[in-house]
Order: structure tokens, then sequence, then C-alpha cells
């Protein structure tokens, strides 16, 4: 259990912090705090203790550090301010208390684990990292809101309770510390929890000392220029529009958005995959502010409002139908008036409603590699696993030194054979990394699996192209370009360029390809 505000234990053959005035077990401070057991010391020359609140019963966790005074006036002032916040996902704070050789802040006790602690067992899913970096980025935006900075945002002060509730604790700022900096902590954040390990270790963490902690989170992976790698390079299954999200609060060339902007996008990405209703329209992207520009928000909030005021529209309109054929039936009381059933020609009669769109489950045997150039033709193996729904398996080609396969080919593609002619809304592929170069072709039949069938195929499938060419594109390619009167049973997506994912080497990496129809 890790209830410290840094969040790094210091080694073991560090001094011990304080001598005169040592708490001891059992010690009642301010005749009021019970301390009950010596938790760790941090790295920032503090002793955190697990407590009780003799008069209120409850527990506590107590924050002392030796001497008081003018050394403890930073960690005061903090905890004076965070107590004037009140949030579900910030730890309480009770009580701050200087008694010269030592001042201590008393708050509250989180039953649990902190996300350094968490992620020591291994990466978290995609969906819980989302779920956290919200609860952060929500605590944020209330301290933001007064006007304060917390300064001590890292896996050490992101606290996971037993019951779920995320908690972040230990405000330190100081002058150094800006709400901007406080945003780039969630993308750090977002990304330890994604992959294990910390983007700025380069430096100490905030407040820490030399030597005390900084082999307890891994630094990031980097490349040759000490580039930082993205979490969908470090792990399979990271959803493009979260690698997306954490990698632009990380780069300092973008402005973030402020934290309750960022709390409501992580929010809206954070509702359950099962409610179709709201569109995956991708992250945030954050730029600088445009009148003419939509609201960040309205991805979320306005297609909810759009909805509710569609679904009043309809009570209205049926409420409306109702009273009109009440009155027409008090009007004719033979009851001629009543329509017979059966349709009613008209021209003003609505168009039928459009056929629902369902996402198709492609078997192993409908997908196959189409590599006309390669002799050796060695990269079809785990084609399957672009099919069976796990973003975490992929199917991948060789490593290429150039963008364009190093010459050594004009493209490689996956034919997708949907078994029979059917209304084709759009096709879908998840790549590990952004930068492909890709298409779709149509055809009406299949060729040998040769690779003078593979050429006879791409020349084939070349003369109808579907939409237009995505060049240098995300990781999530969608082409939507199909005719809604044509029917098509062959599919080809094609890549030219291929994506950068290490420094001079090329590879595709498909996690999963999806194709609707209606």
């Amino acid at each position: 259990m890790t209830q410290v505000g840094e969040g790094q234990e210091a080694e073991e053959s560090a001094p011990s912090v304080m001598t005169f005035g040592a708490p001891t077990v059992g010690e009642i401070l301010a005749e009021r705090y019970e301390l009950v057991e010596h938790i760790n010391d941090d790295s920032a020359g503090r002793q955190v203790w697990r407590g009780v609140d003799v008069i209120l019963r409850r527990p506590v966790a107590v924050v002392l550090r030796h001497p008081g005074g003018d050394s403890a006036t930073e960690m005061l002032q903090a905890a004076v301010a965070a107590s004037r916040v009140i949030h579900p996902n910030l730890a309480g704070v009770y009580d701050a208390i200087d008694e010269a050789e030592r001042a201590y802040v008393v708050r509250e006790w989180v039953d649990g684990r902190s996300l350094r602690e968490l992620t020591a067992e291994g990466p978290l899913d995609p969906a819980r990292a989302t779920s956290i970096g919200h609860s952060v980025a929500s605590a944020l935006a209330a301290v933001h809101a007064t006007g304060m900075v917390h300064g001590n945002v890292h896996p050490g002060t992101v606290m996971i309770s037993d019951d779920g509730r995320v908690v972040l604790a230990d405000a330190r700022t100081d002058g150094a510390d800006s709400q901007e900096s406080d945003l780039r902590a969630v993308g750090g954040v977002l990304y330890y929890a994604l992959t294990g390990h910390w983007p700025h270790g380069e430096a100490p963490l905030h407040g820490a000392t030399a030597g005390h902690g900084r082999a307890v989170i891994p630094d990031a992976v980097r490349d040759a220029g000490g580039g930082l790698a993205a979490p969908r390079q470090v792990r399979a299954g990271v959803p493009a529009y979260l690698d997306d999200l954490t990698m632009d609060l990380l780069d300092r060339q973008i402005p973030p958005p402020s934290s309750d902007v960022l709390a409501a996008e992580l929010g809206r990405l954070e509702v359950p995959a099962d409610e179709q209703y709201l569109e995956q329209a991708g992250p945030l992207r954050f730029t600088a502010d445009n009148e003419d520009e939509r609201t960040p928000l309205s991805p979320a909030g306005g297609r909810k409002v759009v909805l509710g005021i569609a679904g009043l529209l309809v009570v209205a309109l049926v409420g409306l139908l109702i009273g009109v054929t009440t009155l027409r039936g008090d009007d004719d009381p033979g009851g001629q008036a009543a329509n017979p059933p059966g349709p009613v020609a008209s021209d003003d009669a609505p168009a039928p409603a459009p056929a629902a769109v369902r996402t198709l489950k492609l078997g192993t045997d409908q997908v196959r590699v189409i590599d006309p150039d390669s002799k050796a033709r060695d990269e079809f193996d785990g084609i399957e696993k672009v099919v069976d729904g796990d973003q975490d398996e992929a199917w991948q080609t060789d490593s290429y030194y150039n963008a364009k396969f190093s010459n050594l080919k004009g493209g490689m593609g996956i034919l997708i054979d949907l078994k029979q002619p059917q209304t084709v809304k759009s096709v879908e592929a998840l790549l590990s990394n952004r930068g492909a170069t890709g298409k779709i072709y149509v055809g009406t039949a299949d060729h040998p699996s040769t690779s003078a069938g593979d050429k006879a195929l791409v020349q084939a499938f070349k003369s109808k192209q579907i939409g237009p060419t995505l060049e240098n594109h995300g990781a999530k390619m969608v082409f939507d370009g199909f005719e809604a009167d044509q029917k098509y049973q062959y599919l080809l997506f094609w890549v030219t360029d291929l994506p950068e994912i290490d420094a001079g080497k090329f590879k595709l990496i498909v996690q999963e390809i999806t194709v609707q129809v209606q």
C-alpha cells in the first residue's frame, strides 16, 4: 500500500530522515491522531504513517516532515489550499499542523494501491487506463477551477481504492508548477498506465532528491535520438485515439486543452462500447481557440443534445396526432372519419428507412495476403489475426529500411472475400502505427494464390478504386466511399508506404480489419 506524496520509497541505504522528535507507534499527535503503522519514507524526506482519528474513529494518513517551520511551509500551504476543494477524486485533507520541530498533514486514508504498485504487475488495459485518466483530469478540473495548481501528479499520487475509486492525493505546488504542467502530467499517467514506463524519466520527479527512488519507475522506451516511443509502439492493443491523445498531451509543441475540456473528452472516450448511439469519432485534437470552430465538447455534448431534442420532437408529434384523431372523432358521430386499415397512397409518404448497418463477422478463410513482387512469399503467417477480434494479436510484414518496401516491391495487400456480393458501407483497418499509405480496390473474382496470380489480381482490381488514397495516415484507416447501389464481394486493402516503427525501420502491423455492410 502506498500512501505517499511523492510515491517513491527512499533507498534502504539512505539515512533516516528524522532523529530528534521522530514519531513512534502509539503516539498521539495533537491529542487526536494516533500513529498505528509506519508505511514508508518518501523521496522528499517525509514519513507517511497510517493512523486513527481517536475522536471520529476513522483511519487517516499522516504525512510528517522534520523539522517544521519554514521548511514545511510549502507542504502546509498546499494542504490548506487542497482542503478547500471537495471532489470525489481528490483525497480529503483534514488537518495541517506545525509543531516547530516537526509538521504534519492529516488526510484521508485510501485502502488500495497506488498506480505505481498496480502497474508493477503489468500495463493496464486501455479501458481502465482511460477511466483512471478521466478521474485524474476531473480532479484537476476541480483544483484548477479555484485558480490553484496540484503540482504533484504522477503514479505515486494516483491511488486506486479497493472499491475502484481513483483518488489524487498530496498536492504540493511551488512556483515552478502550472496548470499546463498538471495537464502534461495526465499524459504521463496515461502513458505509464498503458506501458508501465514513465515518460518523464530523464529527470527526477518533482521534489525528488538524487538517488532516491529513481529506479522504481522505468524510463520510457526511446529511440537513438531520445525521442519518445508511442504507447502503440511499446505494446499492441492500444487504440489509435488513445495513443494520439496521450502523445498530444506529452508534446510540448501542442498546447494542451483546459482541464475541464480534457476531463470531458476522457469521459466521452470512457463511454462503454455497447452504447452504440455514441459514434466513436476519435480523440480531441488540441488546437488554438477559434470562434469559427466547433467547441471541443461538441463531439460528446452536442450529439447528446441533438438526440434529446429529436426524442422530444417525436413525443410531441405523437401527442399531436393523437389529439387530432380524438378531435376528428368527436365531430363525426357516425365514425366515418376513421381511416380503414391499410396503406394510403401519397406523394408525400416518407421514404423507407435505410437498412441497418452491421459489422460482418469475417472468418479466417475470408482473408489472405497479396504479395505479387516477392518470390519468397514468407510474410503470410498470422493473417488470421486481422479478423480474430483481438487487437492484441496482429499480422505483420518483415521490416524494411525505407517507407516503400526498400524498393523491392510496389506494395502488399490483404484480400477480403465477403463470400457473396454485399452492399458495403465501410472498411476499417486498425494499424499499430500511423504513417501508412493505403487504398481500397474492388474486383469481381479471386485469382490463384501464387506470385503470378497475385499480379493478375492486382492488375484487375486497380481499375476500380473506392474513395481516395489515404496518404501518411493515422493508425485507424477508414474507407467509406462505396456506392450505395452497388454490391461487392472482393475487397483489396492495398498498402504502398509503411509506418516507421523504429529509427530507419518500417513495417506494416495490422491489428484488425472490419467490414460494415447494410
